[in-house]
């Protein structure tokens, strides 16, 4: 079968993605990585001496003493670093790689060196439903060559897609339809907290009946028998 619509990629580096690809693309990839964030502890006492500029000098205001309780640490989104005055530490397990501590300070801290990429589905302009961002499918990807596991998902996706969408229907837009769940499930993916903007809000879980022991079927009648209004 012929695509519903057009399907666009688009790739980042890194997680500042410059290049929009989360907001305009229907699978991005953006570069990432998954081991410890590197740190030059020489470096962070010399930005807060005033021996480096903050920010790469995008500023240009050159070298300045950087508060980095204030412009580093209460700006993290997780709150995973902290400053004694003496050294710098990063609690990387709470870190969602939002690349702010590495902006500021870029002769200090660095990616780490466990690369790969974050694989994100759904992302598009106006069209049928409204403008959406991408939500993220595969936290970590490797990719490394010949790249057959990321060609493996796109196979899966693009068969779901073609056989589900409907004309003129972007995929961002088929999965919105069809739920979350359905494309996991056809690409063969467990689900996870990462893909969720919101993992606690929603109350409901849905259980696939063949993991739930001796199944689900309920008799309606000794049901209401049992839970009278």
């Amino acid at each position: 079968p012929a695509f519903p619509y057009k399907f666009k990629f688009k790739t980042s580096g890194c997680p500042n993605d410059c290049v929009a690809a989360i907001a305009r693309a229907d699978c991005s990839i953006i570069g990432t990585w998954r081991d410890k964030i590197r740190i030059d502890q020489e470096a962070v006492k010399g930005y807060v001496a005033g021996e480096l500029a903050p920010n790469g000098n995008s500023f240009d205001t050159g070298p300045s003493a950087l508060d980095i309780q204030k412009e580093v640490c209460d700006l993290c989104p997780t709150r995973c670093m902290e400053w004694d005055g003496k050294a710098l530490k990063i609690w990387d397990e709470d870190c969602t790689r939002c690349m702010h501590c590495i902006n500021v300070m870029p002769r200090a801290l660095r990616p780490g060196t466990d690369t790969g990429a974050t694989i994100l589905c759904g992302g598009k302009a106006p069209i049928l439903e409204g403008a959406q961002l991408s939500s993220v499918i595969i936290p970590f990807m490797k990719m490394e060559e010949p790249y057959e596991e990321f060609k493996d998902f796109v196979d899966k996706m693009w068969d779901w897609w073609m056989e589900e969408g409907k004309n003129r229907e972007r995929l961002g837009e088929s999965i919105q339809r069809l739920g979350l769940r359905a494309f996991l499930k056809a690409c063969e993916l467990e689900p996870d907290p990462r893909m969720i903007n919101t993992p606690r809000y929603n109350p409901y879980i849905f259980y696939d009946p063949a993991d739930v022991p001796g199944g689900w079927e309920v008799d309606g009648e000794a049901f209401r028998k049992r839970h009278q209004p």
